[in-house]
């Protein structure tokens, strides 16, 4: 068995540039200086391909049919949380947040345990959880069921979530920060649980988003989607992207959520703070057709492409694109190379994140990257030196 792999001929994404260098991953999957070598250690010619560190998905609610809030029973659910960790990387993802949207307070607490940080061999690194609500403003609901919406001055996280939970599996968490109570909810959360928290599906105006921001928020929840329009006289959370000192603010690069100029200024608001997500549904991954409703959508389902509606209906249930796709989008759009764009699905959320151990291609971290031509396309996912599963 070789002690190390070095990868040569191959260009790495590093802030936004191309770096021509070797990669030295040693034996557990982890990056080490590419000298001095050891006498077995395994050469591998990347053939002067672009190589970017492995892709982190903040926000996706399911694929292949299974979606993180529906429950039936725990052998399941965790054979629905290990596909989709088998899936990702096709799309270029090492790790994600499954996100859970708002459900009650029983539904959080059977499905948080199977969302704590986990790690299975050849798969995406469940990252712990992305829970979106029950603390949303009503009137910015979107998808999401209002009856199961909670004020956050009239209950504890610990009530909602479970304290194992806030401890254990949520890593973000979606709130309207203009609710009452809700800044002291964004305190405690990033104080006393070290939790992310990122302001969404909110009527905030400016100011409330920048009360969020000093209570402790630092992210923005699909940016322009189930907030207040930027307007020129109140620029709403959406304004607060251009700020000096901004939030991390995450996009749904489709073209269904938002118009591809709006992504294109957004991005350029900011480069350095700019997250693309998928936020895909359970239908992600599946053949275009009509499938059944579920509790939260008691309709058929009509997917066409990555547009998923409600059947007979223009009435949008969501968007089934991939990462990858995403960044592709935002190389056409934003008019930028691939080492531009997949710093909003590596480093950047690395950074928003507070992670450690992933997001760049530097000794210490994990040996996660994947091998893209220069128009984006996956071509390889390698984990922890490995090589996974073709985007072929």
């Amino acid at each position: 068995m070789a002690s190390a792999t070095q990868f040569i001929n191959c260009r790495q994404c590093v802030s936004g540039s191309l770096i021509s260098a070797p990669l030295t991953i040693d034996s557990k999957g982890f990056i080490i200086p590419n000298f001095p070598l050891s006498e077995n250690t395994q050469i591998i010619d990347l053939e002067n391909a672009i190589i970017s560190p492995g892709f982190l998905e903040l926000q996706i609610n399911g694929a292949l049919g299974f979606h993180f809030a529906h429950y039936s029973d725990p052998a399941s659910y965790q054979a629905g949380v290990n596909k989709l960790a088998k899936y990702l990387p096709k799309t270029g993802v090492t790790g994600f947040y499954p996100t859970v949207p708002t459900v009650s307070s029983s539904v959080f607490k059977q499905v948080l345990p199977f969302l704590k940080p986990t790690e299975n061999p050849g798969s995406a690194s469940v990252l712990g959880a992305h829970v979106e609500g029950p603390f949303l403003a009503p009137s910015k609901k979107g998808a999401h069921d209002a009856a199961n919406m909670h004020i956050p001055a009239s209950s504890t996280l610990e009530n909602i979530y479970g304290e194992k939970n806030l401890r254990e599996s949520i890593k973000v968490l979606t709130m309207a920060p203009e609710l009452p109570g809700a800044l002291d909810h964004i305190a405690q959360l990033t104080k006393q649980y070290e939790v992310r928290v990122s302001m969404g599906h909110s009527a905030a105006d400016y100011k409330q988003g920048n009360d969020g921001m000093k209570a402790g928020a630092n992210l923005i929840t699909h940016t322009f989607n189930a907030m207040n329009p930027l307007h020129h006289r109140e620029p709403g959370l959406a304004g607060l992207i251009s700020d000096p000192s901004p939030p991390y603010f995450s996009l749904i690069a489709d073209a269904i959520h938002l118009h591809p100029r709006i992504v294109g200024i957004a991005y350029r608001s900011s480069p350095s703070h700019c997250i693309l997500i998928t936020d895909s549904i359970e239908l992600s991954g599946l053949p275009d057709g009509t499938y059944p409703g579920h509790a939260q959508i008691p309709f058929n389902q009509f997917k066409e492409g990555n547009k998923v509606t409600i059947e007979n209906t223009n009435t949008l249930i969501g968007t089934c694109i991939g990462l990858d796709e995403c960044i592709r989008n935002l190389m056409a759009w934003a008019e930028i190379p691939i080492q531009e764009a997949v710093r909003c699905v590596t480093e950047n959320v690395a950074d928003a994140m507070g992670l450690k151990d992933r997001g760049r291609l530097e000794v210490g971290k994990r040996g996660d990257f994947v091998v893209l031509g220069v128009d984006g396309v996956v071509k390889e996912t390698w984990i922890l030196g490995k090589k996974g599963t073709s985007g072929d």
